[in-house]
């Protein structure tokens, strides 16, 4: 029979939000497959786990992927870790969980913390319906695609960036998306932790002045609702039915192809403009 894969969050920086049944989990399982087997070491470390380490990572996914799926099959179980948050979750752990599903290997979640939806709670932004982008492309040309996408996006969005790239990304999305709400999101769960509620042109301006610190969750506000057209008045419409009926269009057909541009009421348009002709 193959064992079972165990997707295992990891604190994104406070060690007190490790959940007692992650730690179990990784006491449990035969291996522990790591993005960075340095990094999880030191968490195995403060919480007396003694259990080997595989790598993988973006790099490696392929070959470590299939080696990981082999011992799977044999019967073994594993945890997949990576260095902060939930596996699979903009992470190459993805591909894994995709090659369990199509050799019937079963994948258990393990959950924890994960900085998208910490981010979103905090943002006072609409959480109702989202969609989360990760990290952006470097490559300039790319990046203003994928941002020209979304600019008619309603839902709020979520963007993962790193300190050195933050202030091209602020100006990449007010060039494209123009000035929206936006919540800044630093170094969730760590000592110096900030959430900043501002705008685009404010934060662009903030960051000309400061340099960036620390891992950011940007939380930017979809785009506003159209403004609905305004309405047409039943005198207005009955216009229309008469400039039809001028052009040789029935009273009736008339009225009911007004009436369906419009939303007014056919017969009242019909009426309205059968009194007008009198």
């Amino acid at each position: 029979m193959a064992g079972t894969l165990y997707l295992v969050a990891t604190p994104i920086g406070n060690l007190g939000d490790f959940s007692p049944r992650a730690v179990e989990t990784l006491q449990a399982v035969d291996f522990i497959a790591a993005e960075d087997t340095r990094v999880t070491r030191k968490l195995l470390t403060h919480f007396d786990i003694k259990k080997p380490l595989v790598s993988y990572h973006q790099h490696n996914h392929v070959t470590a992927g299939q080696a990981i799926l082999e011992r799977l099959l044999a019967g073994e179980t594993c945890a997949l870790v990576t260095d902060a948050g939930m596996p699979a979750i903009s992470d190459p752990g993805e591909d894994l969980v995709r090659l369990c599903g199509a050799h019937q290997v079963e994948v258990l979640a393990v959950p924890g913390c994960s900085a998208l939806v910490c981010a979103l709670a905090l943002s006072g932004l609409p959480t109702g319906r989202f969609t989360f982008e990760g990290f952006l492309t470097t490559n300039k040309k790319n990046r203003r695609e994928h941002l020209q996408s979304l600019a008619d996006e309603r839902r709020t969005m979520v963007f993962y960036e790193a300190p050195h790239k933050l202030r091209a990304t602020l100006q990449d999305l007010l060039d494209t998306l123009g000035d929206r709400p936006l919540a800044l999101c630093r170094e969730l769960s760590k000592l110096h932790e900030e959430t900043i509620r501002t705008t685009l042109s404010q934060a662009v301006a903030r960051y000309e002045e400061e340099p960036p610190r620390g891992e950011f969750v940007l939380v930017v506000g979809g785009a506003p609702e159209a403004e609905a057209a305004p309405a047409v008045t039943l005198e207005e419409g009955v216009q229309q039915v008469l400039r039809r009926r001028a052009e040789g269009m029935r009273l009736k057909d008339a009225a009911k192809a007004v009436a369906e541009e419009t939303g007014l009421s056919k017969n009242e348009l019909y009426a309205a403009a059968a009194r007008a002709q009198a």
